[in-house]
């Protein structure tokens, strides 16, 4: 009598943890507050449903222990900390939330509503383009009291230049296949619908970290799609491409061109500019890391470290921050070559979870191949926005990737019954 009540009871468990993952992934670009109650709803939710054995066959996979033992380290490199507990406890945060990952694992192993996550984040996105099409027509519009920027609605130019760059590349990978489907139609509003995004991000505003990775990212589709000789002339036709883009687009000549500026100053007269600033925080992160180059300097150590270096000096050498602009650096700083190799592991490990075929399959290795691009120059993985994007693209797509390279259990034979 009580197994249909509580079969019934996890049907509902799941439906609302696949609503509230839906949620997360809509109010993504938008909240990062909103992004967070979802999580906690959707937390809450599976907790009842977790068994012994789901953990022990996910946490079998490197893709599902690396997160943890990422955040795991970071605990213990507290014990060597030199800030206040109250400074290692939140820097622990950066890392705890990978540990979510995991549990999306497992979720998404057994629920049938992935693509209703992709389709709520592509869905949320087109709306923030629109919002954004809006603030190019209407300067004066604001949203929620945000500061205003030319073409951005809400957060910043960083954060919308990633959601529309993971858009742009999910229609592109649809629009290829509903063609190679025959469904022309489909493939024409896809394509149609990813050209506006990367219009956006060509004619209105884009960061430089979005501009330089869009050429990897096309490549990387090619490749998955048909394999290096496409990737060949995708690479011929993109050289073209880019040459009539950087013709026609100020805002690409404008920050690309003033990245190269930057540099060329920085080197010449050293001034303090965007690429200039990173450049001296990582020629100093790597003379901070020496010091303590195996295990770090401890948890949320990064500022401590870099104010400590700042005395006595002046100019960009007295410059003290939180965050490196460096996903290696700010993890190197407070645990070390150990943790290093823990945060590259883990990128390889999920890579190499993508390595089939299907939707899901791409967006895994988008969301891979764009955050570790993206942490060449800054943190993203400690980015609330970028963390997101990461945790939960990965989370969903790796646990339907799972799902269908699973082989079924054998039946048992004839004889053993």
């Amino acid at each position: 009598m009580t197994g249909a009540p509580r079969a019934d009871a996890r049907a509902k468990l799941e439906r609302l943890a696949d609503a509230m993952a839906v949620a997360t992934a809509v109010v993504l670009p938008w909240s990062i507050s909103a992004t967070g109650i979802c999580a906690v709803l959707w937390l809450l939710a599976i907790i009842p449903m977790i068994d012994a054995s789901a953990l022990r066959r996910t946490f079998a996979q490197p893709a599902a222990w690396l997160p943890v033992a990422l955040f795991g380290f970071a605990v213990v490199a507290m014990l060597w900390s030199p800030v206040p507990f109250k400074e290692q406890w939140r820097a622990t945060g950066d890392f705890l939330k990978l540990a979510l990952i995991p549990l999306l694992f497992i979720h998404f192993q057994r629920s049938e509503r992935g693509h209703w996550v992709f389709a709520g984040f592509l869905f949320s996105g087109v709306v923030l383009l629109l919002g954004s099409a809006l603030v190019v027509m209407i300067p004066e519009l604001s949203f929620m009291g945000m500061p205003k920027t030319h073409g951005v609605l809400v957060k910043d130019y960083i954060s919308q230049s990633a959601v529309f760059t993971l858009c742009a590349f999910g229609l592109l990978y649809l629009g290829i296949d509903a063609f190679r489907l025959r469904r022309f139609h489909y493939g024409a509003l896809f394509l149609a619908l990813a050209i506006l995004f990367l219009a956006n991000l060509f004619f209105v505003v884009a960061s430089r970290t979005a501009l330089l990775s869009i050429p990897l990212l096309l490549l990387l589709l090619a490749f998955k799609n048909a394999g290096w000789r496409s990737a060949a002339v995708v690479c011929a036709a993109g050289l073209v491409l880019a040459a009539a883009i950087w013709t026609s687009s100020h805002n690409v000549r404008y920050r690309l061109g003033g990245l190269f500026e930057e540099v060329r100053t920085h080197f010449s007269e050293p001034s303090r500019t965007s690429a200039g600033e990173r450049i001296e925080f990582w020629k100093r992160s790597i003379r901070i890391m020496s010091g303590a180059a195996l295990v770090g300097h401890g948890t949320g150590s990064t500022r401590e470290m870099f104010l400590r270096t700042a005395q006595g000096h002046s100019g960009l050498d007295a410059l003290v921050t939180g965050n490196p602009h460096n996903q290696t650096f700010a993890v190197g700083i407070q645990l070390g070559l150990i943790g290093v190799a823990l945060l590259y592991a883990m990128w390889l490990s999920h890579a190499l979870l993508f390595r089939g075929a299907g939707f899901a399959a791409w967006v895994g290795l988008l969301v891979v191949a764009q955050n570790f691009l993206g942490s060449l120059a800054n943190s993203h993985l400690f980015d609330a926005t970028h963390a997101w994007i990461y945790i939960l693209g990965v989370g969903v797509a790796g646990g339907m990737a799972m799902k269908r390279s699973a082989v079924p259990a054998p039946l048992p034979s004839a004889r053993a019954a």
